[in-house]
């Protein structure tokens, strides 16, 4: 019987939790901010990827997709970076500043 490894191969990864994505909350609040987004690991730092969307309570928010494991972000707060005071950590970035640190499972 034939049997064609790619495709074991490929149901055998087709699940794995490194390659999920669960979307993952981030709120910040922010009532006065007239901008804010969130950079981090998952979009290698880049402003303007994750843009939060503002809320009629003053807090702004976004729902992330997220692999597994720990990430590292920031919020973006009118062109100024926020730690998170609901984050799981504190890291530190490539530069030694301090960032925030989620988990995902």
């Amino acid at each position: 019987m034939y049997r064609d490894s790619t495709s074991s191969q490929n149901r055998l990864h087709r699940y794995s939790a490194k390659r999920m994505e669960k979307p993952v909350n981030f709120v910040c609040e922010a009532p006065g901010a007239q901008n804010v987004s969130i950079i981090g690991d998952f979009n290698d730092w880049t402003e303007g990827t994750h843009q939060l969307a503002r809320r009629p309570d003053g807090m702004w928010f976004a729902a992330i997709p997220l692999h597994h494991g720990h990430h590292r972000y920031v919020f973006v707060v009118d062109g100024k970076w926020q730690l998170d005071p609901a984050a799981q950590g504190v890291a530190r970035n490539e530069r030694n500043e301090r960032v925030s640190l989620i988990s995902v499972s």
